[in-house]
């Protein structure tokens, strides 16, 4: 009997499912149990090439429809997508470990989201006239041509669709690489938008390691890369693109600072301090990692903190109670247990958690660090993983000079009563996506996207437009041409 996550075949290419048993097998591991539920194959070579030359050949008919056309479609399958959600999302769970309760408000919903936004933005993709006396310049926004997404193993749906939706939006074809950690579910919106009444080739999914990857990102026929990843990951892929002088969008890890002042309202910066720690286990790529708690809070808020992380249910992600679940996979639960023991090691004080939950699967107890210091291995670096640091500031001015101080820019968070001063350090602090009095908001009319190291590019609202299109301009003569000779 198999199991109901095992997918019809590993690759969805020119509007089917497609197998091809000779490339290496991925085993698709629940990490709830540790039991292994499913396996596709890695794209070979031939598969690479059915699908880009699938999703080039379809790109040239799907942008010369109209944009209301091709925004019908996506709204179509935004519109089936929230029907089948409660499906979609225990399959993310299957893929990711993540909670039911979580995966059911935010992965497939979010996808739905990302289709019906840019479904309705994609008619209203125009050019403008620029009028130069008798003569003028028209512009018309392009499609790029053939895009490839590759996709992180967090959240598998949205971040198919968060690509997905506008770079169909703007005419051009895809061809989505998962993160061979989570496999299933792109191949869901791969089905939905044929069903949606998306041509054959137009969102194609492939299967495979970096090797798959780094196939598609140097092929010649690619104009676009977009990658959410790691740091290390996206220098890779950013230099392998521009060598093919290709537009590229990176939306990569942080070591994001979330700063709470004395005036702060101390269960709402507590209930911040959560969801950027603990959501879908700490494995969030703009997580708050780092809090600095003004010092006349400090003890109120750790109290305050342990006593509400003893509240999280631990367990079966299937069970709506459970509200936090486990690991990715066995591999990122012992790099998380690592800098546990390096925060113990070097000297950071463990308020709650720090250990393996004692249970099947990949758990990790929420963990809260406190006295940390900035040049502890567990400020430095982005764990992934449910690990929460603690550091106490005296000045504004320094805490936000000590925020900066890191080769990370993706997010950043405030909490205080003090409006002025809210907006002021927001201002100063070196971060794509922020937040004030909130944290970890991601609606997709918001642009997505971080500064340095966090990468390039911004993802969802109309910035994403920009991101999947060009400008072509032209100029009018209404009368003679003069020339030299």
């Amino acid at each position: 009997m198999t199991h109901p996550a095992q997918p019809k075949a590993s690759h969805f290419i020119n509007g089917e499912y497609v197998e091809d048993t000779a490339g290496t097998p991925i085993p698709v591991i629940y990490a709830a149990t540790g039991e292994q539920i499913a396996t596709v194959y890695a794209a070979t070579p031939a598969i690479v090439e059915q699908a880009l030359s699938t999703a080039k050949e379809a790109q040239k008919a799907w942008a010369k429809m109209t944009g209301t056309e091709r925004g019908r479609i996506l709204r179509r399958a935004a519109d089936i997508m929230r029907e089948r959600n409660h499906d979609l999302s225990v399959l993310e769970t299957y893929d990711t470990g993540k909670p039911l309760q979580e995966t059911l408000v935010a992965d497939a919903t979010s996808g739905a989201d990302a289709l019906e936004y840019f479904g309705g933005l994609a008619a209203s993709l125009t050019g403008e006239h620029i009028p130069l006396g008798e003569d003028w310049v028209y512009t018309k926004r392009e499609a790029l041509g053939l895009c490839v997404g590759i996709g992180a193993w967090n959240y598998p749906t949205q971040i198919a669709c968060w690509k997905g939706a506008p770079a169909l939006a703007c005419g051009n074809s895809m061809v989505f690489k998962p993160s061979e950690t989570t496999p299933l579910c792109a191949l869901k919106v791969a089905e939905i938008l044929i069903e949606a009444g998306a041509p054959a080739g137009v969102f194609n999914v492939v299967q495979g390691m970096g090797e798959v990857g780094g196939a598609l990102v140097t092929d010649p026929r690619v104009d676009k890369v977009s990658l959410t990843g790691s740091v290390p990951t996206g220098k890779k892929v950013y230099a392998a693109a521009a060598a093919g002088m290709k537009h590229v969008t990176m939306e990569l890890g942080g070591k994001s600072p979330l700063i709470i002042f004395d005036d702060a309202d101390v269960d709402n910066a507590v209930g911040g301090a959560i969801n950027g720690n603990f959501y879908s286990s700490g494995q969030v790529c703009s997580n708050g990692t780092r809090v600095f708690v003004q010092k006349g809070i400090k003890e109120k808020f750790l109290a305050r903190l342990a006593e509400r992380t003893g509240n999280a249910i631990i367990g079966d992600p299937m069970d709506e109670a459970t509200s936090f679940g486990p690991m990715v996979t066995e591999n990122q639960m012992n790099i998380v247990l690592g800098y546990i023991e390096k925060g113990k090691e070097e000297g950071a004080r463990l308020i709650c958690g720090g250990k393996r939950a004692d249970m099947d699967g990949y758990f990790i107890e929420p963990t809260v660090f406190a006295d940390v210091t900035d040049d502890m291995t567990i400020a430095r670096e982005e764990i992934f993983g449910p690990v929460m640091s603690v550091l106490d500031f005296d000045t504004e001015e320094e805490v936000v000079a000590r925020a900066n101080d890191t080769e990370f820019g993706l997010s950043a968070g405030v909490f205080t009563k003090d409006f002025t001063r809210a907006h002021r350090v927001i201002g100063n602090l070196e971060a794509g996506s922020c937040f004030i009095n909130s944290y970890n908001d991601a609606p997709v009319e918001a642009p997505f996207g971080g500064v340095k190291a966090s990468g390039v590019g911004r993802e969802n609202s109309k910035e994403a437009i920009k991101h999947f299109s060009q400008v072509k301009s032209v100029y009018v003569r209404m009368g003679d041409v003069e020339a030299a000779f």
